[in-house]
């Protein structure tokens, strides 16, 4: 499972973890308050090794597992937390080891859940897991678990994504999700305030992207007097996450459906907070355009990453 010891190369070599912690209340997560209403609320709790009934690993393995575990940080008493152990890179895939904790007083079972899957500042996917397959997890315990994100779940290519520095998230579902715009500073020094109330009435008007979900939905499409091809988009960040975008592909196909555009664009430090629809400009120079300008018909457009 674990490819610790594809790398270690001799005994002297620390084993230590790649991926970062992140801890949510019972109350939050299972709506529950845990076992117990009494105790001390600053209590260290460190959830002890649990491995899974049907797993049958080597003696080492188990007691690489073991000294990692030890070397976790407490919860606080009724929480649930994923502890990234590494992420590996498979030809199709992302893998990610990681102990699910529980910090309450009772066994508990997770149903399916949404994760995403972090980065430092960003945002690398999203995947819903059915997480009764870790099984019912015993009081104040840790248990190592696999979790698979294939490239339809991941919102960059496999090769972008970093093996350091990452991490497993709860993506806790809230009430009253109002989502909002996000106008970069460029945009609310130079947009005129009757353009930004369109602005705003639009992404109010506009089905809010699901819980988890980055979209991306075309607000207008013209060509300049260079003959280039000027695409207004408005990225909606349905996560409750910030997340920051560094390159974007994007195709562009007109009335007829033929691909008219395409080319891939470097943003530079360019974040879409949490809940949050962002409008950008995205301009097709003439070498970028894919059929004769007298021949795109823009009467009807769609705009989309060509991942999709």
């Amino acid at each position: 499972m674990l490819s610790f010891f594809k790398r270690k190369k001799n005994e002297d070599e620390k084993i230590k973890r790649t991926g970062s912690d992140h801890a949510v209340s019972a109350k939050d997560l299972l709506h529950i308050d845990g076992a117990t209403t009494e105790g001390n609320p600053d209590e260290e709790v460190y959830p002890e090794l649990s491995l899974h009934p049907d797993w049958n690993i080597p003696i080492e393995q188990e007691y690489v597992f073991r000294f990692l575990n030890n070397e976790l940080p407490p919860l606080k008493p009724n929480e649930v937390s994923l502890n990234g152990i590494e992420i590996e890179k498979k030809e199709k895939a992302i893998v990610c080891t990681a102990f699910v904790r529980s910090s309450i007083d009772q066994t508990i079972e997770i149903g399916t859940t949404p994760l995403l899957l972090i980065g430092e500042n960003e945002i690398y996917g999203r995947k819903e897991f059915d997480l009764t397959q870790v099984g019912h997890l015993p009081p104040r315990s840790s248990r190592p678990f696999q979790f698979v994100f294939e490239e339809k779940d991941l919102y960059k290519p496999i090769s972008a994504i970093q093996t350091e520095n990452w991490g497993l998230v709860f993506e806790l579902q809230r009430e009253n999700r109002n989502h909002t715009l996000d106008l970069a500073e460029s945009w609310e020094k130079t947009l005129a305030e009757e353009d930004k109330e369109k602005l705003r009435k639009m992404v109010e008007s506009m089905t809010p992207p699901k819980p988890g979900e980055v979209q991306f939905v075309g607000i207008q499409a013209k060509f300049t007097n260079e003959g280039k091809l000027l695409v207004s988009l408005l990225i909606q960040n349905g996560t409750q996450q910030n997340i920051k975008l560094q390159q974007l592909p994007l195709v562009v196909e007109d009335a007829s459906g033929d691909i008219v555009a395409q080319g891939g664009f470097i943003l530079d430090d360019f974040e879409i907070k949490a809940n949050t629809s962002k409008p950008w400009n995205f301009v097709f120079p003439a070498s970028l355009l894919t059929k004769d300008v007298n021949e795109i018909d823009l009467s009807s457009w769609r705009v989309y990453p060509p991942q999709e």
